[in-house]
Protein backbone atom coordinates (compact mmCIF):
# COMPACT_ATOMS: atom_id res chain seq x y z
CA UNK A 1 0.00 0.00 0.00
CA UNK A 2 1.51 3.26 -1.06
CA UNK A 3 1.06 6.41 0.96
CA UNK A 4 -1.39 7.04 3.79
CA UNK A 5 -4.48 4.84 3.70
CA UNK A 6 -6.49 6.85 6.25
CA UNK A 7 -7.87 3.51 7.43
CA UNK A 8 -8.05 2.96 11.18
CA UNK A 9 -7.52 -0.46 12.75
CA UNK A 10 -8.49 -1.49 16.28
CA UNK A 11 -6.10 -4.25 17.43
CA UNK A 12 -7.38 -6.35 20.35
CA UNK A 13 -4.30 -8.27 21.54
CA UNK A 14 -3.16 -9.12 25.08
CA UNK A 15 0.44 -10.16 24.31
CA UNK A 16 2.43 -6.93 24.35
CA UNK A 17 5.32 -8.14 22.17
CA UNK A 18 2.92 -9.36 19.46
CA UNK A 19 0.98 -6.11 19.71
CA UNK A 20 4.10 -3.93 19.21
CA UNK A 21 5.26 -5.97 16.24
CA UNK A 22 1.81 -5.91 14.61
CA UNK A 23 1.44 -2.18 15.22
CA UNK A 24 4.79 -1.61 13.50
CA UNK A 25 3.67 -3.68 10.49
CA UNK A 26 0.36 -1.78 10.21
CA UNK A 27 1.94 1.65 10.59
CA UNK A 28 4.43 0.89 7.81
CA UNK A 29 1.47 -0.15 5.62
CA UNK A 30 -0.21 3.23 6.20
CA UNK A 31 -2.82 2.32 8.85
CA UNK A 32 -3.63 4.25 12.01
CA UNK A 33 -3.67 1.80 14.93
CA UNK A 34 -5.52 1.75 18.27
CA UNK A 35 -4.53 -1.00 20.74
CA UNK A 36 -6.78 -2.67 23.32
CA UNK A 37 -5.17 -5.20 25.72
CA UNK A 38 -8.40 -6.98 26.73
CA UNK A 39 -11.85 -7.84 25.48
CA UNK A 40 -13.49 -5.26 27.74
CA UNK A 41 -11.09 -2.56 26.49
CA UNK A 42 -11.87 -3.57 22.92
CA UNK A 43 -15.63 -3.28 23.48
CA UNK A 44 -15.14 0.11 25.12
CA UNK A 45 -13.05 1.30 22.15
CA UNK A 46 -15.85 0.22 19.77
CA UNK A 47 -18.32 2.25 21.82
CA UNK A 48 -16.16 5.37 21.57
CA UNK A 49 -15.70 5.31 17.80
CA UNK A 50 -15.91 2.80 14.99
CA UNK A 51 -12.68 1.79 13.22
CA UNK A 52 -12.54 0.57 9.64
CA UNK A 53 -11.25 -2.85 10.75
CA UNK A 54 -10.76 -4.91 13.90
CA UNK A 55 -7.77 -7.24 14.20
CA UNK A 56 -9.04 -9.61 16.88
CA UNK A 57 -7.11 -12.16 18.91
CA UNK A 58 -9.36 -15.11 19.71
CA UNK A 59 -7.79 -15.97 23.09
CA UNK A 60 -8.08 -12.99 25.46
CA UNK A 61 -7.60 -12.94 29.25
CA UNK A 62 -11.18 -11.86 30.11
CA UNK A 63 -13.29 -13.31 27.28
CA UNK A 64 -13.19 -15.05 23.94
CA UNK A 65 -12.59 -12.94 20.87
CA UNK A 66 -15.60 -14.74 19.37
CA UNK A 67 -17.78 -12.92 21.94
CA UNK A 68 -16.55 -9.59 20.58
CA UNK A 69 -17.17 -10.82 17.03
CA UNK A 70 -20.73 -11.84 18.02
CA UNK A 71 -21.30 -8.37 19.51
CA UNK A 72 -20.09 -6.66 16.32
CA UNK A 73 -22.35 -8.75 14.07
CA UNK A 74 -25.34 -8.54 16.43
CA UNK A 75 -25.09 -4.73 16.44
CA UNK A 76 -24.51 -4.77 12.65
CA UNK A 77 -21.47 -2.55 13.03
CA UNK A 78 -19.98 -1.72 9.60
CA UNK A 79 -16.43 -2.87 10.36
CA UNK A 80 -14.15 -5.52 8.89
CA UNK A 81 -13.15 -8.24 11.37
CA UNK A 82 -9.97 -10.31 10.91
CA UNK A 83 -9.35 -12.88 13.63
CA UNK A 84 -5.88 -14.06 14.66
CA UNK A 85 -5.39 -17.60 15.97
CA UNK A 86 -2.32 -19.57 17.07
CA UNK A 87 -0.83 -22.24 14.84
CA UNK A 88 -2.75 -25.49 15.29
CA UNK A 89 -6.07 -23.71 16.02
CA UNK A 90 -7.46 -23.82 12.49
CA UNK A 91 -10.70 -25.22 13.88
CA UNK A 92 -11.11 -21.98 15.84
CA UNK A 93 -10.51 -19.97 12.66
CA UNK A 94 -13.22 -21.93 10.83
CA UNK A 95 -15.61 -21.30 13.71
CA UNK A 96 -14.81 -17.59 13.55
CA UNK A 97 -15.48 -17.45 9.81
CA UNK A 98 -18.83 -19.17 10.32
CA UNK A 99 -19.64 -16.59 13.01
CA UNK A 100 -19.10 -13.74 10.57
CA UNK A 101 -15.38 -12.95 10.48
CA UNK A 102 -14.19 -11.51 7.16
CA UNK A 103 -10.85 -13.36 7.21
CA UNK A 104 -8.30 -14.91 9.56
CA UNK A 105 -4.57 -14.96 10.22
CA UNK A 106 -2.51 -17.77 11.74
CA UNK A 107 0.18 -16.67 14.22
CA UNK A 108 2.99 -16.05 13.67
CA UNK A 109 2.39 -13.99 10.52
CA UNK A 110 4.69 -11.65 8.59
CA UNK A 111 4.11 -8.06 7.47
CA UNK A 112 3.14 -8.93 3.89
CA UNK A 113 0.57 -11.50 4.97
CA UNK A 114 -0.97 -9.04 7.42
CA UNK A 115 -1.09 -6.22 4.85
CA UNK A 116 -2.62 -8.35 2.08
CA UNK A 117 -5.23 -9.94 4.36
CA UNK A 118 -6.43 -6.60 5.75
CA UNK A 119 -6.35 -4.87 2.36
CA UNK A 120 -8.38 -7.63 0.71
CA UNK A 121 -10.96 -7.69 3.51
CA UNK A 122 -11.39 -3.91 3.35
CA UNK A 123 -11.73 -3.99 -0.44
CA UNK A 124 -14.44 -6.67 -0.23
CA UNK A 125 -16.33 -4.54 2.28
CA UNK A 126 -16.12 -1.54 -0.08
CA UNK A 127 -17.47 -3.61 -2.96
CA UNK A 128 -20.33 -4.91 -0.79
CA UNK A 129 -21.24 -1.35 0.14
CA UNK A 130 -21.22 -0.28 -3.51
CA UNK A 131 -23.41 -3.23 -4.53
CA UNK A 132 -25.85 -2.43 -1.74
CA UNK A 133 -25.95 1.21 -2.81
CA UNK A 134 -26.76 0.14 -6.37
CA UNK A 135 -29.50 -2.14 -5.06
CA UNK A 136 -30.92 0.73 -3.04
CA UNK A 137 -30.82 3.03 -6.07
CA UNK A 138 -32.14 0.63 -8.70
CA UNK A 139 -34.08 -2.03 -6.82
CA UNK A 140 -36.64 0.00 -4.88
CA UNK A 141 -40.20 -1.28 -5.24
CA UNK A 142 -41.67 1.54 -3.12
CA UNK A 143 -40.64 5.13 -2.45
CA UNK A 144 -42.56 7.75 -0.44
CA UNK A 145 -45.96 6.38 -1.48
CA UNK A 146 -44.96 5.40 -5.01
CA UNK A 147 -45.24 1.72 -5.94
CA UNK A 148 -43.18 0.25 -8.78
CA UNK A 149 -39.75 -1.18 -9.49
CA UNK A 150 -39.60 -0.34 -13.21
CA UNK A 151 -36.50 1.38 -14.58
CA UNK A 152 -38.60 4.43 -15.45
CA UNK A 153 -39.57 4.86 -11.79
CA UNK A 154 -36.06 4.16 -10.49
CA UNK A 155 -34.98 7.27 -12.39
CA UNK A 156 -37.80 9.26 -10.77
CA UNK A 157 -36.79 8.06 -7.31
CA UNK A 158 -33.15 9.02 -7.87
CA UNK A 159 -34.03 12.55 -9.01
CA UNK A 160 -36.32 13.07 -6.00
CA UNK A 161 -33.64 11.74 -3.66
CA UNK A 162 -30.97 14.01 -5.16
CA UNK A 163 -33.12 17.14 -5.54
CA UNK A 164 -35.06 16.83 -2.29
CA UNK A 165 -32.41 18.18 0.11
CA UNK A 166 -31.64 21.18 -2.12
CA UNK A 167 -33.40 24.54 -2.33
CA UNK A 168 -33.81 24.28 -6.11
CA UNK A 169 -37.21 24.69 -7.72
CA UNK A 170 -38.52 21.46 -9.26
CA UNK A 171 -40.80 21.48 -12.33
CA UNK A 172 -42.85 18.26 -12.53
CA UNK A 173 -44.48 17.21 -15.81
CA UNK A 174 -46.63 14.23 -16.68
CA UNK A 175 -50.06 13.16 -17.79
CA UNK A 176 -53.04 13.48 -15.45
CA UNK A 177 -53.12 10.73 -12.87
CA UNK A 178 -49.39 9.95 -12.88
CA UNK A 179 -48.85 11.16 -9.30
CA UNK A 180 -47.47 14.69 -9.61
CA UNK A 181 -48.69 15.79 -6.17
CA UNK A 182 -47.29 12.58 -4.68
CA UNK A 183 -43.91 13.46 -6.23
CA UNK A 184 -44.12 16.96 -4.76
CA UNK A 185 -44.85 15.51 -1.31
CA UNK A 186 -41.90 13.12 -1.71
CA UNK A 187 -39.62 16.08 -2.53
CA UNK A 188 -40.87 17.81 0.60
CA UNK A 189 -40.24 14.72 2.77
CA UNK A 190 -36.72 14.41 1.36
CA UNK A 191 -35.96 18.07 2.00
CA UNK A 192 -34.53 19.90 4.99
CA UNK A 193 -37.98 21.50 5.25
CA UNK A 194 -39.69 18.18 6.00
CA UNK A 195 -40.81 19.38 9.43
CA UNK A 196 -42.43 22.46 7.88
CA UNK A 197 -45.84 22.64 6.16
CA UNK A 198 -46.64 21.29 2.71
CA UNK A 199 -49.28 23.46 1.03
CA UNK A 200 -50.78 22.49 -2.34
CA UNK A 201 -52.72 24.80 -4.64
CA UNK A 202 -54.39 23.63 -7.86
CA UNK A 203 -54.19 26.59 -10.22
CA UNK A 204 -56.77 25.04 -12.55
CA UNK A 205 -59.42 24.43 -9.89
CA UNK A 206 -59.67 27.98 -8.50
CA UNK A 207 -61.40 30.83 -10.39
CA UNK A 208 -58.89 33.32 -11.83
CA UNK A 209 -60.38 36.15 -9.81
CA UNK A 210 -59.62 34.37 -6.55
CA UNK A 211 -56.25 32.84 -7.46
CA UNK A 212 -54.10 35.77 -6.30
CA UNK A 213 -55.86 35.80 -2.95
CA UNK A 214 -55.37 32.05 -2.59
CA UNK A 215 -51.61 32.39 -3.07
CA UNK A 216 -50.84 35.72 -1.42
CA UNK A 217 -53.86 36.33 0.82
CA UNK A 218 -55.97 39.49 1.15
CA UNK A 219 -56.82 42.22 3.62
CA UNK A 220 -60.27 42.97 4.99
CA UNK A 221 -62.43 44.80 2.46
CA UNK A 222 -60.16 44.04 -0.51
CA UNK A 223 -63.16 42.80 -2.50
CA UNK A 224 -66.79 41.91 -2.02
CA UNK A 225 -67.00 39.14 0.56
CA UNK A 226 -63.60 39.85 2.13
CA UNK A 227 -65.06 40.36 5.60
CA UNK A 228 -61.71 39.68 7.28
CA UNK A 229 -58.03 39.45 6.41
CA UNK A 230 -56.78 36.04 5.31
CA UNK A 231 -53.36 34.44 4.95
CA UNK A 232 -52.53 33.02 1.54
CA UNK A 233 -50.71 29.80 0.68
CA UNK A 234 -47.35 31.61 0.66
CA UNK A 235 -47.77 32.57 4.32
CA UNK A 236 -49.20 29.18 5.33
CA UNK A 237 -46.22 27.41 3.70
CA UNK A 238 -43.66 29.48 5.64
CA UNK A 239 -40.59 27.33 6.28
CA UNK A 240 -41.96 24.53 4.11
CA UNK A 241 -42.97 23.78 0.52
CA UNK A 242 -45.55 25.47 -1.71
CA UNK A 243 -46.79 23.19 -4.48
CA UNK A 244 -48.42 24.93 -7.46
CA UNK A 245 -50.22 22.26 -9.47
CA UNK A 246 -51.34 22.91 -13.06
CA UNK A 247 -49.13 26.01 -13.14
CA UNK A 248 -49.81 26.59 -16.83
CA UNK A 249 -53.44 27.47 -15.97
CA UNK A 250 -52.29 30.62 -14.15
CA UNK A 251 -53.35 33.89 -15.77
CA UNK A 252 -50.57 36.17 -17.16
CA UNK A 253 -51.05 38.99 -14.64
CA UNK A 254 -50.57 36.62 -11.72
CA UNK A 255 -47.58 35.02 -13.46
CA UNK A 256 -45.83 38.39 -13.23
CA UNK A 257 -46.47 38.62 -9.48
CA UNK A 258 -45.33 35.04 -8.97
CA UNK A 259 -42.08 35.80 -10.83
CA UNK A 260 -41.43 38.75 -8.51
CA UNK A 261 -42.12 36.57 -5.48
CA UNK A 262 -39.64 33.95 -6.75
CA UNK A 263 -36.96 36.59 -7.35
CA UNK A 264 -37.34 38.58 -4.12
CA UNK A 265 -39.24 36.37 -1.68
CA UNK A 266 -41.63 39.29 -1.13
CA UNK A 267 -45.30 39.86 -1.99
CA UNK A 268 -48.32 42.00 -1.15
CA UNK A 269 -51.74 40.77 -0.16
CA UNK A 270 -54.66 41.66 -2.38
CA UNK A 271 -55.80 45.12 -1.29
CA UNK A 272 -52.78 45.53 0.96
CA UNK A 273 -49.99 48.10 0.92
CA UNK A 274 -47.43 46.40 3.14
CA UNK A 275 -44.66 44.28 1.61
CA UNK A 276 -44.39 40.86 3.28
CA UNK A 277 -41.75 38.16 3.09
CA UNK A 278 -42.12 34.38 2.99
CA UNK A 279 -39.46 31.68 3.09
CA UNK A 280 -40.87 28.85 0.98
CA UNK A 281 -39.60 26.36 -1.55
CA UNK A 282 -41.59 26.25 -4.79
CA UNK A 283 -42.46 23.00 -6.56
CA UNK A 284 -44.75 23.22 -9.57
CA UNK A 285 -46.40 20.81 -11.99
CA UNK A 286 -48.40 20.66 -15.22
CA UNK A 287 -49.95 18.04 -17.47
CA UNK A 288 -49.28 20.24 -20.50
CA UNK A 289 -46.12 20.78 -22.54
CA UNK A 290 -44.75 23.91 -20.81
CA UNK A 291 -42.46 24.88 -23.70
CA UNK A 292 -45.37 24.80 -26.12
CA UNK A 293 -47.33 26.99 -23.71
CA UNK A 294 -44.40 29.44 -23.79
CA UNK A 295 -44.26 29.36 -27.61
CA UNK A 296 -48.01 30.01 -27.84
CA UNK A 297 -47.75 32.96 -25.47
CA UNK A 298 -49.75 31.39 -22.65
CA UNK A 299 -46.86 31.17 -20.19
CA UNK A 300 -44.14 33.72 -19.52
CA UNK A 301 -40.75 32.62 -20.81
CA UNK A 302 -38.83 34.23 -17.94
CA UNK A 303 -41.11 32.53 -15.40
CA UNK A 304 -40.63 29.19 -17.15
CA UNK A 305 -36.85 29.40 -16.91
CA UNK A 306 -37.08 30.59 -13.30
CA UNK A 307 -39.19 27.55 -12.39
CA UNK A 308 -37.58 24.98 -14.68
CA UNK A 309 -34.43 24.44 -12.59
CA UNK A 310 -34.76 20.70 -12.05
CA UNK A 311 -37.18 18.98 -14.46
CA UNK A 312 -38.91 15.81 -13.25
CA UNK A 313 -41.04 13.86 -15.72
CA UNK A 314 -43.42 11.19 -14.42
CA UNK A 315 -43.90 8.38 -16.96
CA UNK A 316 -47.43 7.24 -17.85
CA UNK A 317 -48.51 3.89 -16.42
CA UNK A 318 -48.33 2.20 -19.84
CA UNK A 319 -44.57 2.86 -19.94
CA UNK A 320 -43.87 1.43 -16.49
CA UNK A 321 -43.41 -2.21 -17.51
CA UNK A 322 -45.03 -4.50 -14.91
CA UNK A 323 -45.72 -1.83 -12.28
CA UNK A 324 -49.46 -1.92 -13.04
CA UNK A 325 -49.82 -5.38 -11.48
CA UNK A 326 -47.90 -4.46 -8.32
CA UNK A 327 -49.94 -1.28 -7.89
CA UNK A 328 -53.18 -3.20 -8.52
CA UNK A 329 -52.27 -5.85 -5.91
CA UNK A 330 -51.58 -3.16 -3.31
CA UNK A 331 -54.80 -1.31 -4.10
CA UNK A 332 -56.75 -4.58 -3.95
CA UNK A 333 -55.46 -5.34 -0.46
CA UNK A 334 -56.24 -1.82 0.76
CA UNK A 335 -59.72 -1.63 -0.77
CA UNK A 336 -60.66 -5.17 0.28
CA UNK A 337 -59.71 -4.45 3.89
CA UNK A 338 -61.59 -1.15 3.89
CA UNK A 339 -64.73 -2.59 2.30
CA UNK A 340 -64.69 -5.82 4.32
CA UNK A 341 -64.17 -8.06 1.28
CA UNK A 342 -62.16 -11.28 1.07
CA UNK A 343 -60.00 -10.61 -1.98
CA UNK A 344 -56.38 -11.77 -1.66
CA UNK A 345 -55.18 -11.38 -5.24
CA UNK A 346 -55.97 -11.62 -8.96
CA UNK A 347 -56.35 -14.57 -11.29
CA UNK A 348 -53.73 -14.88 -14.04
CA UNK A 349 -56.36 -13.83 -16.62
CA UNK A 350 -57.21 -10.68 -14.65
CA UNK A 351 -53.55 -9.69 -14.36
CA UNK A 352 -53.16 -10.31 -18.08
CA UNK A 353 -56.03 -7.88 -18.74
CA UNK A 354 -54.44 -5.28 -16.47
CA UNK A 355 -51.15 -5.58 -18.37
CA UNK A 356 -52.79 -5.31 -21.79
CA UNK A 357 -54.91 -2.25 -21.10
CA UNK A 358 -53.16 1.07 -22.02
CA UNK A 359 -54.47 3.04 -18.99
CA UNK A 360 -55.08 6.49 -20.50
CA UNK A 361 -56.10 7.73 -17.04
CA UNK A 362 -52.93 6.30 -15.45
CA UNK A 363 -52.80 5.39 -11.75
CA UNK A 364 -55.92 7.41 -10.91
CA UNK A 365 -57.93 5.34 -13.41
CA UNK A 366 -56.45 2.12 -12.01
CA UNK A 367 -57.53 3.17 -8.51
CA UNK A 368 -61.10 3.68 -9.69
CA UNK A 369 -61.16 0.36 -11.57
CA UNK A 370 -59.96 -1.66 -8.56
CA UNK A 371 -62.34 0.06 -6.14
CA UNK A 372 -65.26 -0.52 -8.55
CA UNK A 373 -64.43 -4.22 -8.83
CA UNK A 374 -64.01 -4.63 -5.06
CA UNK A 375 -67.29 -2.90 -4.20
CA UNK A 376 -69.39 -4.82 -6.76
CA UNK A 377 -67.86 -8.30 -6.28
CA UNK A 378 -66.53 -10.65 -3.63
CA UNK A 379 -64.37 -13.74 -3.46
CA UNK A 380 -60.81 -14.81 -2.79
CA UNK A 381 -59.40 -13.97 -6.23
CA UNK A 382 -60.41 -11.08 -8.47
CA UNK A 383 -61.35 -12.68 -11.80
CA UNK A 384 -61.13 -11.07 -15.23
CA UNK A 385 -64.91 -10.87 -15.60
CA UNK A 386 -65.11 -8.82 -12.39
CA UNK A 387 -63.07 -5.97 -13.89
CA UNK A 388 -65.32 -3.21 -15.23
CA UNK A 389 -65.33 -1.71 -18.75
CA UNK A 390 -63.34 -0.54 -20.55
CA UNK A 391 -60.64 -2.78 -19.03
CA UNK A 392 -62.88 -5.76 -19.72
CA UNK A 393 -65.49 -4.56 -22.19
CA UNK A 394 -68.20 -7.27 -22.07
CA UNK A 395 -65.62 -10.01 -22.03
CA UNK A 396 -63.54 -8.55 -24.86
CA UNK A 397 -59.86 -7.88 -24.39
CA UNK A 398 -58.87 -4.20 -24.38
CA UNK A 399 -58.19 -3.07 -27.90
CA UNK A 400 -60.63 -5.56 -29.43
CA UNK A 401 -63.73 -4.44 -31.26
CA UNK A 402 -67.03 -5.57 -29.75
CA UNK A 403 -68.67 -6.74 -32.93
CA UNK A 404 -72.11 -7.00 -31.38
CA UNK A 405 -72.09 -3.30 -30.47
CA UNK A 406 -69.83 -1.31 -32.79
CA UNK A 407 -68.83 2.19 -31.66
CA UNK A 408 -71.36 4.87 -32.65
CA UNK A 409 -68.64 7.11 -33.97
CA UNK A 410 -67.26 4.45 -36.28
CA UNK A 411 -67.64 5.51 -39.89
CA UNK A 412 -68.34 2.96 -42.64
CA UNK A 413 -65.13 1.50 -43.98
CA UNK A 414 -64.27 2.83 -47.42
CA UNK A 415 -64.32 0.38 -50.31
CA UNK A 416 -60.91 -1.06 -51.09
CA UNK A 417 -60.05 -2.07 -54.63
CA UNK A 418 -59.41 -5.78 -55.09
CA UNK A 419 -55.85 -5.09 -56.22
CA UNK A 420 -55.13 -3.09 -53.07
CA UNK A 421 -56.67 -5.81 -50.93
CA UNK A 422 -54.47 -8.41 -52.56
CA UNK A 423 -51.41 -6.25 -52.01
CA UNK A 424 -52.33 -5.70 -48.36
CA UNK A 425 -52.83 -9.40 -47.78
CA UNK A 426 -49.86 -10.83 -49.57
CA UNK A 427 -47.61 -7.98 -50.64
CA UNK A 428 -46.98 -6.50 -54.06
CA UNK A 429 -45.76 -8.20 -57.14
CA UNK A 430 -42.28 -6.92 -56.27
CA UNK A 431 -42.34 -8.98 -53.06
CA UNK A 432 -42.68 -5.97 -50.76
CA UNK A 433 -44.91 -6.52 -47.74
CA UNK A 434 -46.72 -3.78 -45.82
CA UNK A 435 -44.79 -2.55 -42.79
CA UNK A 436 -47.45 -3.69 -40.33
CA UNK A 437 -47.31 -7.23 -41.72
CA UNK A 438 -43.51 -7.40 -41.44
CA UNK A 439 -43.78 -6.17 -37.85
CA UNK A 440 -46.48 -8.73 -37.06
CA UNK A 441 -44.46 -11.62 -38.48
CA UNK A 442 -41.32 -10.50 -36.61
CA UNK A 443 -43.15 -10.35 -33.29
CA UNK A 444 -44.89 -13.70 -33.83
CA UNK A 445 -41.56 -15.31 -34.76
CA UNK A 446 -39.99 -13.94 -31.57
CA UNK A 447 -42.87 -15.24 -29.44
CA UNK A 448 -42.58 -18.69 -31.01
CA UNK A 449 -38.81 -18.71 -30.47
CA UNK A 450 -39.39 -17.91 -26.79
CA UNK A 451 -41.93 -20.77 -26.40
CA UNK A 452 -44.84 -18.37 -26.12
CA UNK A 453 -43.25 -16.30 -23.34
CA UNK A 454 -44.22 -12.74 -24.29
CA UNK A 455 -42.03 -10.91 -21.72
CA UNK A 456 -38.97 -12.83 -22.98
CA UNK A 457 -39.89 -12.09 -26.57
CA UNK A 458 -40.33 -8.41 -25.74
CA UNK A 459 -36.92 -8.30 -24.07
CA UNK A 460 -35.32 -9.93 -27.12
CA UNK A 461 -36.96 -7.38 -29.42
CA UNK A 462 -36.09 -4.43 -27.18
CA UNK A 463 -39.71 -3.38 -26.57
CA UNK A 464 -42.06 -3.64 -23.60
CA UNK A 465 -44.36 -6.63 -23.08
CA UNK A 466 -47.37 -4.28 -22.92
CA UNK A 467 -46.57 -3.14 -26.49
CA UNK A 468 -46.81 -6.73 -27.75
CA UNK A 469 -50.06 -7.29 -25.83
CA UNK A 470 -51.63 -4.20 -27.40
CA UNK A 471 -50.54 -5.19 -30.89
CA UNK A 472 -51.82 -8.76 -30.47
CA UNK A 473 -55.18 -7.42 -29.30
CA UNK A 474 -55.43 -5.26 -32.40
CA UNK A 475 -54.43 -8.14 -34.69
CA UNK A 476 -56.85 -10.55 -33.01
CA UNK A 477 -59.63 -8.08 -33.69
CA UNK A 478 -58.61 -7.91 -37.40
CA UNK A 479 -57.87 -4.21 -36.98
CA UNK A 480 -55.54 -4.06 -39.97
CA UNK A 481 -54.00 -0.66 -40.77
CA UNK A 482 -55.04 1.36 -43.75
CA UNK A 483 -52.58 2.21 -46.51
CA UNK A 484 -51.87 5.62 -44.96
CA UNK A 485 -49.07 4.91 -42.49
CA UNK A 486 -49.90 8.11 -40.61
CA UNK A 487 -53.56 7.18 -40.16
CA UNK A 488 -55.27 5.92 -37.00
CA UNK A 489 -55.04 2.27 -38.02
CA UNK A 490 -51.32 2.54 -38.56
CA UNK A 491 -50.88 4.07 -35.13
CA UNK A 492 -52.87 1.23 -33.57
CA UNK A 493 -50.70 -1.38 -35.18
CA UNK A 494 -47.43 0.36 -34.33
CA UNK A 495 -48.30 1.10 -30.68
Amino acid sequence: MGGKSNKRVLMVEDTLSVARMTEAFLSQAGFDVDHAESGAAGLAALERSLPDAVLLDVRLPDMSGLDILAHIRRQELPVVVVVATAYGSIGMAVEAMQAGADDFLVKPFNADRLKVTLANALERQTLKAQVQELKDDFGRATFHGFIGASLAMQSVYRIIQAAGPTQATVFITGESGTGKELAAEALHKQSRRANGPFVAINCGAIPHGLMESEIFGHVKGAFTGAVSSRDGAARRAEGGTLFLDEICEMEPQLQTKLLRFLQTGTYMRVGGEQVEKADVRIVCATNRDPLREVEEGNFREDLYYRLHVIPLHLPPLREREGDVVEIARTLLRIDAAREGKGFEGFTAEAEDLLLRYPWPGNVRQLQNVILNAVVLNDGKLMAAEMLPPPVNANGSLPGQVNRATPPRSAAPAPAVPAEAADDAAGGTGAGIKPLWQVEKETIETAIAACDGNIPRAAAALGISASTIYRKKSAWDADAEPAEDLDGPAARTASG
